[in-house]
C-alpha cells in the first residue's frame, strides 16, 4: 500500500486553487459554512432536515436512523412516492407546463416533454404494467437507448411499488439474461432499435436471446424508435403504443414504505458474477435530491442542465431522473455519441438548448481534448455556468481543459466522487462555497463524514490512505440483492490528503458512470 501512497502524493503536487468568484457567489445556494456546521453539530438531524424540506410525505416517519453495522434504515415508519415527488408535487403547484426533457435524437429529431406530459405518459404505462400483471414487489428490466420511454418506465414503476432493473443497451444477450435471471425479473422493456453513430443498432433482437434463457419472463414491451424489422411473439411480446392506447389515463401514486425496494442496479465484482445493488425509497431519494440541488447550485426556474450518462448506470439514475425531476429542473436528454455528425455535436447542443449546468466524464473530456479547440470554438458556450466531473479521476491536465475551454474561464467545476453502492455524490465541491483545485472533489458533503486509514486503520493527516466512511447516509445502499452476507463486504479506494484535507482520488474502488 505504501507504493500506492507514494505514487498518489507524486501524481497530485498541485498549487492552483480557484475560489468562488464573487459573480457566481451572488445567488449562489450556499456561499458560507452554515450548512457544514449543521451537519457536524448533528448529522442525523441534518439529514431529517433535508428530508422534511425537499421531499413530501405521505406519512411522517418516527425514528431518523436505525444503524447496525452494516446495515442502514432511514426514516422509518415514514411513506411516500418517488414518482409523486418527481411529477405530481410540481404539476399541481402549477408548474405542469414546465419543460422536464429537451430530447434530442442523434439523427437530429426533437421532443419537448413538459411535466404534465411526463406524468399523463407515466400514469397510462403504469397502468399497462398493471395490465400485465405486474404488482407492488415485481422486479421490472429495462433495455432501452436514451430516449424519455427510459424515465417513463422508471417512474412508472416506482409509482405502483415495482423495483426495476435497468442495464445498459450496450450490454450483450448474455449479461442481459444474467441480470434478468437474478433479478426473476417479471417483464422486459426494450425498443426495437437506437440510434448509433448514424445506424440503428437492434435491441429487441438481442432481447429475444436473453428471453430464450430467461423464464420468468412473462411479457415484453417494445418502443418503437429505430423503425428497424423485429419479430413480435404472440401473446408475450406488447407494442408500447399499443398498450398506451388501451390505457386507463389515470393511476393514483401509491404510498411506499420508506425502505421499500425502488430499484436494483448490477454491478460485478471480482468473481464477474453480477450484483444487484439494492436501493430503497425514501433515504435514496432524499439524497439525491439534496445533492443535486447543492452540488449544482440548481435555480429551477432558470438552469438548464444536461447530465451525459446513460440511465443504465447509476449517474442516469440519481442524475438524470431522480434527482433532477425531484427537484423540478428542466434537463437536455441525448440519444446518441458525442461525435456524430461531426465532433462538435455536443457544444452544438448546448448552444441549441442554453444549456448552464453540463456533467459529463473525464473519459469524454480528455477525448475532447484530442479533437482539439477548435471544435467548442465554433459555437457559442455563454450559456454555461457550472461543470461538473464524474465516473472516475480527473487529471489536473483535463480539469484545466475543460475550464478554459469549456467555461471559458468562467465556471466553477464541481469534481463529484461517489459510487453505485453509495447511491449519490459523497465528496465535492459546494461551488458558492469551495475553493476547488485541479484533480480534486475537495471534500465530503455535509452530512457525509469520511476519513483517510493507513493499513493499521489509523487516521492519515498527510499523504494517500484508504477512504473511510464513518457515519451511514441516507442513499447507501441496502444490501445485495439475493445475497446479504456479501454485503457485510468493503470496497475500498485509495485517496490522497494534503495539508487542507481535501480528496484527490487514484484509483482502487469503482465509481459511478
Amino acid at each position: 500500500m505504501a507504493e500506492n501512497h507514494d505514487a498518489i502524493d507524486d501524481l497530485m503536487v498541485e498549487q492552483r486553487k480557484f475560489p468562488p468568484s464573487e459573480a457566481f457567489k451572488k445567488d449562489s445556494l450556499v456561499v458560507g459554512t452554515h450548512l457544514y456546521d449543521e451537519a457536524n453539530e448533528d448529522y442525523q438531524g441534518f439529514w431529517a432536515r433535508q428530508a422534511a424540506e425537499l421531499v413530501e410525505w405521505s406519512k411522517p416517519w418516527h425514528t431518523i436512523c436505525e444503524w447496525e453495522l452494516p446495515f442502514s434504515k432511514w426514516f422509518v415508519g415514514g411513506e411516500l412516492n418517488v414518482s409523486w415527488n418527481c411529477l405530481d408535487r410540481h404539476v399541481l403547484a402549477g408548474r405542469g407546463d414546465k419543460v422536464a426533457f429537451h430530447f434530442e435524437g442523434e439523427p437530429g429529431d426533437t421532443r419537448t416533454v413538459t411535466y404534465s406530459e411526463l406524468l399523463a405518459e407515466v400514469q397510462r404505462f403504469a397502468n399497462a404494467l398493471k395490465g400485465l400483471g405486474v404488482r407492488k414487489g415485481d422486479r421490472i428490466n429495462i433495455y432501452l437507448p436514451m430516449i424519455p420511454e427510459a424515465a417513463v418506465a422508471m417512474l412508472a414503476c416506482a409509482r405502483i411499488g415495482a423495483a426495476h432493473s435497468v442495464v445498459f443497451g450496450g450490454f450483450s444477450s448474455q449479461a442481459l439474461a444474467d441480470r434478468i435471471n437474478d433479478a426473476e425479473a417479471k417483464v422486459l422493456i426494450t425498443a426495437d432499435g437506437g440510434w448509433r453513430r448514424g445506424e440503428v443498432f437492434p435491441l429487441k433482437k438481442q432481447a429475444d436471446e436473453a428471453v430464450a434463457n430467461t423464464p420468468s419472463i412473462e411479457s415484453v414491451v417494445v418502443v418503437r424508435r429505430g423503425g428497424n424489422e423485429v419479430e413480435m411473439k404472440a401473446g408475450r411480446d406488447h407494442w408500447y403504443h399499443d398498450l398506451m392506447t388501451a390505457a386507463d389515463p389515470v393511476c393514483p401514486a401509491e404510498p411506499m414504505d420508506t425502505e421499500q425496494l425502488l430499484f436494483l442496479l448490477y454491478t460485478s465484482g471480482t468473481t464477474g458474477k453480477p450484483k444487484g445493488i439494492m436501493h430503497t425509497t425514501g433515504g435514496y431519494l432524499t439524497h439525491v435530491t439534496y445533492t443535486h440541488k447543492y452540488v449544482f447550485d440548481l435555480h429551477p426556474d432558470t438552469d438548464i442542465y444536461w447530465c451525459t450518462a446513460d440511465v443504465g448506470w447509476i449517474t442516469g439514475h440519481s442524475y438524470i431522473v431522480y434527482g433532477p425531476l425531484s427537484n423540478g429542473a428542466t434537463q437536455v436528454m441525448y440519444e446518441g455519441v458525442p461525435n456524430f455528425p461531426g465532433n462538435d455535436r455536443m457544444w452544438s447542443i448546448i448552444e441549441k438548448y442554453g444549456v448552464t449546468i453540463f456533467y459529463t466524464a473525464p473519459t469524454a473530456i480528455r477525448t475532447f481534448m484530442k479533437w482539439g479547440v477548435e471544435e467548442p470554438a465554433k459555437h457559442d458556450l455563454s450559456s454555461l455556468r457550472l461543470l461538473g466531473s464524474v465516473g472516475e479521476p480527473i487529471n489536473p491536465e483535463a480539469w484545466m481543459w475543460y475550464a478554459e475551454n469549456i467555461g471559458r474561464n468562467n465556471c466553477p467545476i464541481v469534481d463529484t466522487w461517489w459510487q453505485t453502492e453509495t447511491g449519490g455524490i459523497m465528496i465535492s465541491p459546494l461551488p458558492g462555497a469551495t475553493t476547488t483545485k485541479p484533480g480534486s472533489a475537495t471534500f465530503p458533503l455535509p452530512g457525509v463524514n469520511a476519513e483517510l486509514v493507513d493499513d493499521a486503520g489509523k487516521p492519515v493527516r498527510k499523504g494517500g490512505g484508504y477512504l473511510t466512511l464513518t457515519t451511514p447516509w441516507p442513499g447507501m445502499l441496502r444490501g445485495i440483492w439475493k445475497d446479504h452476507l456479501l454485503h457485510a463486504g468493503t470496497t475500498e479506494d485509495a485517496q490522497r490528503q494534503d495539508h487542507a484535507p481535501s480528496a484527490a482520488r487514484r484509483g482502487r474502488g469503482p465509481q459511478p458512470r
